[in-house]
């Protein structure tokens, strides 16, 4: 028994050694790819809140809003000006992945930065302002089948991002022909977005119910669906998914975070194992619930392959509704 309890502690202490072996000093810097209001910088903000909270980097993290090219902007900037920088994380979601399978980020690819990990995911909703004629999503997928330029959507991507992307999902599903002629408009960020619908500029909105989640309360919003498997928990559970009124389209965005590939590989390992205990506290079980984000939390050694397998499929996705060729 002593034995074994003395290799259990020497097993401890080279565990503590090895994750002791870097910390972040200083400032921590997370970047945000869009302009405040979406959902990259609701990832960043709240992680890096929590982050905190949890003792977990030595000060404030500081989020940086960098907009431009769908996340195209922030991803060169991280693979070409911050490629060893061990204090940087990056906000990153399907809409990465998106454009990273639409070759949108010009001679760039997943393999040129090293995916930390995921947070939680967050599905997919058509919304439209409280005051829209449309009361449920089939009624605005028939007007979409009389004339598919009839309804405009409004996302927080680029054309043919993720955003852009899930309507298309919902309309192909619905039986919509000639998905290229939906009118699809897009916005630097997901609030900007829903402010045009609510002002009556736009008919629909294409987005994630994370960052919606203020317009819905105030009334401001009306989901016509979630593209999700069933309802979500909670407050959010008398929304109505595409399924349960017919529609099999889902859409969910997994929400987490890339960092400069040449990184120091233990500063690797700590963001990692950070990532880890951040999505096992009660304080990031909280946001999430708040949120309307589901679990997801793929194990570190398969990240990685997650990511890559989902530039494939979404690749093969866009193929089939004409957005790549």
């Amino acid at each position: 028994m002593k034995l074994k309890q003395s290799l259990s502690l020497l097993a401890a202490l080279a565990v503590s050694a090895t994750t002791l072996a870097w910390e972040p000093s200083g400032r921590v810097e997370c970047i945000a790819p869009a302009d405040p209001g979406g959902g990259w910088d609701f990832t960043c903000r709240s992680v890096g809140q929590v982050l905190e909270e949890l003792d977990l980097v030595p000060g404030n993290v500081q989020t940086t809003n960098m907009a431009g090219a769908g996340g195209g902007v922030a991803f060169a900037h991280t693979v070409s000006k911050r490629g060893e920088d061990d204090q940087l994380l990056v906000a990153a979601s399907t809409a990465t992945t998106t454009r990273l399978a639409q070759q949108q980020f010009p001679g760039m690819n997943a393999g040129m930065v090293k995916w930390v990990g995921a947070l939680g995911a967050d599905y997919g909703i058509i919304a439209v302002a409280n005051d829209s004629e449309y009361q449920n999503l089939n009624e605005l997928m028939d007007a979409l089948k009389e004339d598919p330029r009839s309804v405009k959507f409004a996302g927080g991507s680029a054309n043919g991002g993720w955003d852009h992307l899930k309507a298309l999902i919902a309309a192909k599903a619905a039986g919509v022909e000639n998905l290229p002629r939906i009118p699809y408009l897009s916005y630097n960020n997901g609030g900007e977005a829903m402010t045009q619908v609510i002002g009556g500029h736009v008919d629909a909105f294409t987005g994630d119910i994370s960052e919606a989640t203020g317009f819905i309360e105030s009334g401001d919003l009306r989901v016509l669906a979630v593209l999700a498997e069933e309802r979500l928990p909670g407050r959010l559970s008398d929304i109505p998914t595409a399924r349960e009124q017919g529609i099999d389209a889902l859409g969910p965005n997994w929400r987490g975070f890339y960092m400069p590939a040449d990184a120091d590989p233990e500063a690797q390992e700590y963001w990692v194992a950070a990532i880890d205990e951040l999505y096992a506290s009660e304080e990031w079980e909280a946001v999430m619930a708040r949120n309307g984000l589901i679990p997801f939390h793929p194990p570190a050694n398969e990240f990685e392959s997650f990511v890559t397998d989902q530039v494939a499929d979404i690749e093969q996705l866009s193929r089939e509704i004409g957005l790549l060729r």
